[in-house]
């Protein structure tokens, strides 16, 4: 029998979020001195502030403390956010909600980074005979279930005329990814930054499509909804840091992949050549922005990823300029 991409894991949640409501406010009120933070080794802008201590310091004046917890991939991280073992999630790709509303979670959006429709692509290698879309089909393709590479694929398949039917896809996580790339085991990978500049640069990969006019890849920051109904405080001086170091990246590219360097392991030039296909422009998430994610549950849903059909704009979103 076929499984949905989350059923089981929808399953968890839901088993879980029914125990957790026995818990009480009470001790959920004791600990929220702590800010549980998630994230990803690839969370750009908040790697800035763990590094700087910037949000330690911000946060003190509140006693609020810090705790971080990094995570390997975002469908995970916004499950832990959901069973309030986490109170707020860095960055996730567009996708990411949209599974973790179709599994019921109770999540509350922060913010949303601009558009960076050129911060994720199809590569091919660079002696490959593929020269478009079109040329994929029946073609082994590597990427990540459920990330927006995923999405990305599905439109712009669509868009060469083709279906989800007409490629052999490979579920790869992005370091198996890249080693299958590089072995010639798929015909092509689609992958986002910074895994994205260091195949171009390191491995001499060639861009094939990337998102422009399919797919805008928005990055979305979120909180538990609870958490977020508890601690707006909290949630105001991280949108705000947020949104200055976001400029600040974008004011400073060299410093910034410096600074980002040994985080992620990768050289400077590679870092900042990541950095400036991606927007950082942190803003408030409203409905009108909200169009491209119902396009993102129809396509996941079409494909039989989703257990069930999701209106993308019935979920919670924070004001960061409004008091309560």
């Amino acid at each position: 029998m076929k499984r949905t991409l989350i059923s089981r894991r929808a399953a968890v949640v839901a088993v879980a979020a029914s125990v957790a409501a026995f818990t009480g406010s009470a001790s959920f009120a004791q600990n929220n001195a702590v800010l549980r933070l998630g994230y990803q080794k690839s969370s750009t802008l908040i790697s800035v502030l763990k590094v700087q201590g910037t949000l330690e310091r911000e946060l003190a004046p509140l006693g609020v403390k810090l705790s971080w917890h990094e995570f390997t991939s975002g469908l995970p991280l916004l499950e832990a956010l959901n069973l309030e073992n986490l109170d707020v999630s860095a960055d996730v790709a567009d996708t990411v909600p949209v599974f973790a509303q179709a599994a019921n979670a109770q999540l509350t959006f922060v913010a949303q980074e601009a558009p960076s429709p050129s911060a994720q692509a199809i590569l091919v290698r660079a002696d490959s005979p593929l020269k478009s879309v079109a040329d994929l089909k029946g073609k082994k393709i590597g990427f990540a279930k459920a990330a927006g590479a995923h999405y990305l694929l599905i439109a712009a398949l669509e868009k060469a005329g083709l279906s989800f039917k007409d490629i052999e896809p490979a579920y790869l996580s992005p370091a198996d990814g890249r080693a299958a790339f590089e072995r010639g085991a798929i015909d092509a990978w689609v992958v986002w930054d910074p895994f994205l500049a260091a195949a171009q640069r390191q491995s001499n990969a060639r861009v094939l499509a990337d998102g422009t006019g399919i797919a805008s890849y928005q990055r979305y920051y979120l909180a538990s909804t609870r958490y977020a109904k508890l601690r707006p405080d909290v949630l105001r001086i991280v949108y705000a840091q947020l949104e200055k170091t976001g400029k600040w990246v974008k004011a400073n590219p060299k410093e910034a992949a410096a600074l980002l360097s040994p985080v992620w392991g990768l050289d400077a030039d590679t870092i900042e050549q990541a950095n400036s296909r991606r927007s950082y422009a942190v803003r408030p998430v409203v409905a009108e922005r909200l169009v491209e994610q119902q396009k993102i549950a129809d396509a996941f849903f079409a494909e039989k990823l989703l257990p069930r059909q999701i209106n993308a704009l019935d979920v919670a979103l924070f004001k960061p300029g409004v008091t309560p």
